[in-house]
């Protein structure tokens, strides 16, 4: 058993304070833990017991700044697990909150890459959007499902509109429609997409090396 000998509160963030045992700094805690817990100077605890509330203090805490970091916009489950691990939280704290995240359904993989597909689906090719949906942590089995509502005409028509204002006060050279096929390589759009769009403004055949 350890005795408590000092409770003080932190100078960065008020609604937290130090605990100390034996003299020595233990953790920090928040004061609703401190205050539901009955802690107090003299009071003898267990490590056991202060790691406990410790933890539940975290999670707390954790819960608290992840509903201030979704609230500017949409989330995956990886980007969340990055903001707090980045803000040092353990893994069981982390597992915690987006236990609760998904309870709460303000976290879903699935709506975040459907919603995702429908904002950037008029200017991005399929190939695009599978690789930043991946780098947002989003799974293959999502990241197909949320394509599917991206249709054939769809992206036909999305080549066409971003070819369009490529190729605007640009003349139709052999080197003009080269470059613009590369650029709506560029914007993942796939060969077959790309050459129809690119037919407005002549024949793809011999591009065929830029492919």
């Amino acid at each position: 058993m350890s005795e408590i000998t000092s409770i003080t509160p932190q100078v960065k963030d008020k609604t937290r304070c130090n605990v100390y045992l034996d003299g020595r700094f233990y953790c920090g805690l928040k004061f609703e833990t401190v205050v539901k817990n009955r802690l107090k100077v003299g009071m003898n605890v267990s490590e056991k017991f202060m790691n406990e509330i410790q933890l539940d203090s975290e999670k707390s805490a954790a819960l608290e700044k992840t509903f201030v970091f979704i609230t500017t916009s949409a989330k995956t489950e990886k980007q969340i697990r990055d903001y707090l691990y980045k803000k040092g939280y353990l893994p069981a704290v982390v597992n915690y909150v987006l236990d609760k995240m998904r309870d709460y359904r303000y976290v879903d993989d699935l709506d975040y890459a459907q919603s995702y597909v429908g904002n950037v689906g008029a200017r991005k090719g399929k190939r695009l959007i599978k690789m930043e949906l991946f780098k947002k942590g989003i799974s293959k089995e999502n990241i197909e499902n949320a394509l599917e509502t991206l249709q054939e005409d769809d992206q036909e028509s999305a080549a066409i509109g971003i070819l369009n204002k490529y190729m605007r006060s640009k003349e139709p050279t052999r080197e003009n429609i080269a470059k613009a096929y590369r650029y709506l390589m560029s914007k993942g759009f796939d060969y077959d997409t790309a050459k129809k769009a690119i037919e407005q403004f002549g024949s793809l055949d011999e591009e065929r090396e830029y492919e």
